[in-house]
């Protein structure tokens, strides 16, 4: 009972405190708008550098998207959460950037499925954890950091969609449907490009931890 009552107090404090960002937001608060610029700004150059292959282009697509946040902000209503509503703006730009470009994406990815049933569990969790370090010394501090580094350039080669909900639901632990929405999938299909995403990541760290 206490966990899940600590629980509800801390998802009311998350709402409350994007209230009070978003209504400093609209008063144009220049620390709000910071706090909200480093929180995702990131985030938004890798999954629309996914999207449009070029780092220049994302970061004008970026810029756009901020413009926009800025302009109607005061027509946010929550119906999702201010990240989701801010990322569906970027991927909207971004495929209309795409479509001016004589291009178009789609974050729907088939094919075969070998290997998600026996790497995770019926809610999405592995059933064999990665194996971890048992020590923390010096040495490994460093290997972790060189760990990370992988870890980043291994995100940086998944295929769009994979990187799209690695990012979204991973990283930003967005809600399954605001991910849905953003880059109009299926959950069935998303919970598979998660799983695709989770599995090259095991991979690279099983091949670091190989002698």
């Amino acid at each position: 009972m206490f966990v899940l009552f600590t629980s509800a107090m801390s998802v009311t404090r998350d709402i409350d405190q994007e209230t009070q960002i978003v209504a400093l937001l609209a008063t144009a608060d220049p620390d709000a708008f910071e706090t909200v610029y480093r929180r995702y700004n990131g985030s938004m150059l890798r999954l629309c550098g996914s999207i449009v292959k070029n780092h220049a282009t994302a970061e004008e697509i970026a810029q756009d998207t901020w413009v926009a946040v800025l302009t109607n902000i005061s027509k946010f209503e929550g119906r999702s959460s201010l990240a989701g509503w801010i990322y569906s703006i970027l991927v909207n730009k971004s495929r209309t950037r795409l479509k001016r470009d004589g291009r178009s994406i789609s974050f729907d990815e088939h094919g075969d499925d070998g290997g998600l049933q026996a790497a995770f569990d019926g809610k999405g969790r592995w059933k064999n954890l990665p194996e971890l370090w048992d020590e923390l010394t010096p040495e490994r501090i460093v290997a972790g950091r060189a760990v990370v580094a992988h870890i980043a350039d291994a995100i940086e080669t998944l295929p769009t969609a994979q990187r799209a909900v690695l990012i979204l639901r991973s990283q930003k632990d967005l809600d399954p449907i605001e991910v849905c929405e953003i880059l109009d999938i299926t959950e069935g299909n998303m919970r598979v490009l998660l799983h695709r995403a989770r599995l090259a990541m095991r991979k690279t760290l099983d091949d670091l931890q190989r002698p």
